[in-house]
């Protein structure tokens, strides 16, 4: 059975004040808050990132992000609407559950493979 979480952490293009957003945003709760998770951030060099967690990636790097509690009447219409759109972009991104910085099981959305990506130091996809 797939592990199953309330939350989703968000870093790149579904972070609010970016193009996705809006995708997400009608699923949410409340504001959410700051989190992090370990792993590495990279620049597709198309307009959004790409997260690679730390049994894939160099241990040591953190992900600076969101987490959000999902709405529970439509979190599986949620996971649809966000699977669909994150596979509309090239990466091969695939959703997975880990566990944020401040100890929340969620969600996160990381790369598969198959982009040219650019390691983005500051592990912020805003302050790139």
């Amino acid at each position: 059975m797939t592990a199953r979480a309330t939350h989703l952490f968000v870093y790149g293009t579904l972070r609010p004040g970016d193009v996705r957003w809006r995708f997400l945003e009608p699923f949410v709760v409340d504001e959410g808050w700051d989190d992090s998770i370990a792993g590495r951030l990279f620049d597709t060099g198309l307009g959004y990132p790409a997260a690679v967690l730390d049994d894939r990636a160099e241990p040591g790097g953190t992900i600076v992000g969101r987490t959000y509690a999902l709405l529970s009447e439509s979190l599986d219409r949620c996971l649809v609407v966000l699977d669909a759109e994150e596979d509309s972009v090239g990466g091969r991104y695939r959703r997975i559950v880990t566990t944020t910085g401040r100890g929340t099981s969620a969600y996160v959305y990381e790369y598969g493979s198959g982009l040219g990506l650019v390691a983005i130091e500051t592990g912020d996809w805003f302050t790139r």
